[in-house]
């Protein structure tokens, strides 16, 4: 490994700049970003922008054309040495003469973690890695959940006012949160695999779950938990706009109801618990066997409830809004919970700000040994 020259991480920091670019339109990939550099100065930047298309490196190799001989390459993920949809990217900057490579991260997929440094090191390109490791997994916590655990990243979204409430007594929640929020709502969406909800929302709601006012986004695959299969035939989650849609239910529901959502070209997953509840764990092994590497849970209380109750949040999104409603209102989380504040789930890496009259608090669950997050 060589040294760390003092601009590496402003350089780097360039990459991941270039990087997030690629949000919401990458996935099952990575979001990588890279940067040639030549003369203290970049000649070459590039990113991926969707599966099947080029990775960052040979964009930004493409972009410094005869500059990259001789230069440093800093991309934000470690470069792949095996054929995918595309060829390996260690040939192509063996191949366009760079010197040295600065990675931020090694990749945690098993066909690439090292290989791609041991071919360049091979070639006599000087590498490097972990240089702004800790932003660059963040970008990626996705990416390296999934392929590290096999399951998706999950983060839990709502919206309360400021005593703690989704709702009024009567049920009204439009709107808690003021439009600026409801905007960020929708780039959090677009920038999920998969949206996800309970029978409850949609009966209640009838909401589209789709990504709306943002150009150019996809709508994420649409998931229902609904134990009996209530779903309305007509709800608007189920509308056949080419998104993905998938109802997780149980062994009780009526089979002739199950057929008839599969003919409207709906996906009707069984995973029944003990309790006779959708198996979260099950559904989500499913969700990640399918590409899903983001899920964005959305609620309501008893479906937040279930999945704090089962461990399997990652990151929380809470939109507080400044209104009281006091009375017996519900919570965002219901599900069991737990008996002793000691027990309880705690945020790490907490970043507060404010949105419109809003304020938004971001944090990652803190797993045992104080580590945030799946990833």
């Amino acid at each position: 490994m060589a040294a760390v020259d003092t601009d590496d991480e402003r350089f780097m920091r360039e990459a991941l700049d270039l990087a997030r670019r690629g949000a919401g339109t990458t996935s099952p990939n990575p979001m990588v970003g890279a940067v040639v550099v030549a003369d203290e100065a970049i000649v070459g930047r590039g990113y991926h922008p969707r599966p099947g298309e080029p990775h960052a490196e040979v964009f930004a190799l493409r972009d410094a054309g005869a500059r990259a001989l001789g230069a440093t390459l800093y991309v934000t993920l470690e470069p792949c040495a095996h054929w995918g949809r595309t060829p390996p990217c260690t040939e192509a900057i063996i191949g366009a003469g760079i010197r040295r490579v600065v990675a931020a991260m090694l990749d945690p997929d098993q066909q690439v973690s090292g290989r791609g440094l041991h071919r360049l090191a091979e070639a006599g390109v000087a590498t490097i890695v972990g240089v702004a490791e800790r932003d660059a997994l963040d970008l990626n916590e996705a990416y390296v959940k999934h392929r590290t655990l096999g399951l998706p990243w999950v983060t839990a979204k709502w919206a309360m006012t400021l005593d703690g409430r989704i709702a009024t007594r009567s049920g009204d929640s439009r709107w808690i949160s003021g439009e600026p929020s409801r905007g960020l709502a929708h780039e959090l969406r677009a920038a999920s695999d998969a949206i996800l909800v309970g029978i409850g929302t949609v009966l209640r709601d009838d909401p589209a779950l789709t990504a709306r006012g943002i150009a150019g986004a996809r709508s994420p695959r649409r998931v229902i938990l609904d134990s009996t299969l209530r779903v309305p035939p007509g709800a608007r989650v189920l509308a056949r706009d080419g998104t993905p849609v998938l109802v997780a239910t149980t062994e009780r529901a009526d089979p002739e109801v199950r057929r008839a959502l599969e003919a409207a070209g709906v996906e009707v997953l069984a995973v029944g618990g003990a309790d006779g509840r959708v198996d979260l764990r099950a559904l989500l092994d499913h969700l990640a066997r399918a590409g899903v590497m983001s899920l964005l849970v959305e609620g309501g209380s008893a479906v937040l409830g279930g999945f704090a109750d089962a461990g399997l949040i990652d990151k929380v999104v809470a939109f507080v809004g400044p209104s009281i409603v006091g009375g017996p209102a519900p919570a965002p989380v219901g599900g069991r919970g737990v008996e002793l504040l000691a027990h309880a789930w705690r945020l790490g890496r907490i970043a507060v700000r404010q949105l419109g009259d809003d304020a938004v608090i971001e944090g990652r669950i803190l797993r045992p040994g104080g580590s945030g997050g799946g990833a």
